[in-house]
């Protein structure tokens, strides 16, 4: 009787956190934002000098080194 509680138990936990995740992923497609492909394109390209400009940085900060 106990194995078939601690199954039941195992299983109920396994099958609700998997709906539980599924809620969490599913919440978050309703929040996304939709943009053109010109501010996409806008949006990458920052993200790319963003990055550029830190890297410069840290590779300045490793020749004089801090």
């Amino acid at each position: 009787m106990a194995e078939i509680a601690i199954l039941l138990f195992f299983l109920l936990v396994s099958v609700g956190g998997g709906l539980l995740l599924w809620k969490a992923v599913d919440s978050e497609k309703h929040q996304r934002r939709t943009m053109n492909r010109e501010e996409a394109e806008r949006a990458a390209r920052r993200d790319t000098a963003e990055r550029t400009a830190r890297r410069d940085t840290d590779e300045d900060d490793e020749r004089r080194g801090f």
